[in-house]
């Protein structure tokens, strides 16, 4: 069993492996959270501007914390959670910041506040406890399952609204008295105030962008890449997706110069950012200069239809081996229902460029139970995955659909766990020995679904599987007990069943 000296000393190790860490002194201190592992958190470019921009201000100091690789090693040792900076107890700041990325955090998040000491609802702690803030690019969808742990959310993009909050907590030491004054500004979600309505979220100044690593660690799943922004949301229309044009002012470029000179000297891996950045009008002029002066290249997002041999051959010499692009439905039909504006001689044309530039694998993500689906879909689907993999070897990443807030395809039905199941059966039997699956699991993906649909009491079930050990048998049960959406799908689960899913 790690003691607490075992526990510091492994936070060291990481802490001595950054560069850009910020050291200060300041009379106000903020702890950001990270519901996930360190290597997650650290990727995560949003995490690391909030942490950027609070720590530019000459009065506050922020320092970071993450949910641990081995949590039952801090309860056994009775070890507080502490930050990376100073090391002290999380308890000890009186705000505590926490982003949340995507559904099946929560349970992250709930434990933070555990192993910092913290009663995990909001209505159990007083004046006394730390304030918690939320954020994130969960808040971009449903941040309502989150309301039940925190005072208050910033929604949206908070590089300015984070400073509106820290200048409203330090001008009113009353806590009821901030919250109700926050509750009044744009971008500020007060769960005591608002209940289950959502305003709407807040939207950065474009000067202010783009957004960029403040820390570069090795121990990361980018690792010792400095990420930047190359543009921010996206111009398109696809249905299901909750970046589409109508978010934020659909796509907002930054120009080639800006980035170039944010990249630092010893940067050696720089990684693009955004929803859409292949859209990018000058993406090869900033990929140029960074290829050309021997630095390894990564893009978030990569078009199958944007792409061209100057962009594949930049691609490689930039240290690419896989290409990775989306289908995000399986057949045309469904990718023209969805608005995906992608077709079948553009995927084909990928393996090619990917073969002709001497890439190793074409990766390609895709959903399967969209509205409407049928088997012949699916037929469609591994007729054209035997086609791509002649070309060159291929990799399917497959998720159930999982509708989204705020998209045309809201309220729209999770499909039942027989029918995706004999659909990833199929796909295994008829595509094994022709291209790698990668498939989500649909029992996951359905309680992404509950809590992506789900409003505050979809917080409190999270809370109640959590507590049960987080099997897929305790969120059902939990989902269920509240009523936060349809019956359960699925049969009870037997005790081997339950071990084997404990996640």
């Amino acid at each position: 069993m790690a003691n607490s000296w075992e526990l510091r000393r492994h936070v060291r190790k990481l802490v001595a492996a950054e560069q850009g860490m910020i050291h200060k002194g300041a009379s106000q201190a903020v702890a950001l959270l990270y519901p996930s592992a360190y290597n997650v958190g650290m990727s995560s470019l949003g995490y690391q501007t909030i942490y950027r921009e609070i720590n530019s201000r000459p009065d506050t100091v922020c320092e970071r914390a993450f949910l641990p690789d081995v949590p039952d090693a801090y309860c056994q040792s009775r070890t507080p959670l502490f930050s990376f900076e100073s090391e002290q107890p999380i308890m000890n700041f009186p705000i505590l910041g926490i982003s949340i990325a995507y559904e099946l955090e929560i349970t992250g998040l709930i434990q933070l506040l555990e192993l910092a000491g913290l009663p995990p609802l909001a209505k159990d702690r007083g004046p006394d406890y730390p304030l918690v803030l939320g954020g994130g690019p969960l808040t971009f969808s449903n941040p309502l399952p989150i309301a039940p742990f925190v005072e208050v959310m910033i929604l949206g993009e908070a590089e300015q609204t984070i400073h509106s909050f820290l200048d409203c907590y330090q001008a009113q030491p009353d806590r009821g008295v901030l919250l109700e004054q926050l509750a009044k500004q744009p971008g500020f979600y007060v769960p005591a105030v608002h209940g289950p309505i959502l305003p709407h979220i807040a939207q950065a100044d474009d000067e202010s962008l783009p957004a960029y690593s403040a820390i570069t660690t090795p121990h990361t799943e980018l690792a010792n890449m400095f990420l930047i922004e190359a543009e921010r949301g996206c111009s398109r229309g696809c249905t299901f997706c909750v970046m589409r044009r109508s978010t934020n002012g659909g796509m907002r470029l930054v120009a080639p110069e800006k980035i170039l000179s944010l990249v630092p000297a010893e940067a050696k891996r720089v990684g693009l950012v955004g929803a859409a950045v292949s859209d990018h009008p000058r993406l090869c002029d900033i990929l140029e200069p960074l290829v050309d002066s021997g630095r390894e290249i990564g893009i978030s997002s990569l078009r199958a239809e944007r792409l061209t041999p100057r962009l594949v051959e930049l691609l490689r010499r930039g240290g690419y081996q896989t290409l990775t692009v989306a289908s995000d439905a399986p057949s045309q039909r469904l990718r023209d229902q969805i608005e995906k504006g992608i077709k079948e001689q553009h995927l084909i044309r990928a393996a090619e460029l990917a073969k002709a530039h001497g890439l190793r694998l074409l990766k390609v993500y895709m959903m399967i139970g969209l509205p409407g689906e049928t088997d012949t879909d699916i037929t469609e689907l591994i007729a054209f995955s035997k086609e791509l993999a002649s070309i060159m070897p291929v990799a399917l990443g497959i998720a159930p659909f999982v509708a989204k807030f705020h998209t045309p395809l809201d309220d729209a039905p999770f499909e039942d766990l027989k029918s995706l199941e004999a659909k990833l059966k199929r796909l295994h039997r008829e595509l094994g020995g022709v291209v790698k699956m990668r498939p989500t699991s649909a029992r996951w993906a359905w309680v992404e679904y509950q809590l992506a649909q789900g409003g505050p009491e979809a917080g409190l079930a999270a809370l109640a599987a959590y507590r049960a050990g987080s099997s897929f048998a305790a969120w059902q049960q939990g989902f269920g007990e509240r009523g936060t959406g349809a019956p359960p799908l699925f049969p009870p689960l037997d005790a081997s069943q339950c071990l084997s899913e404990a996640g």
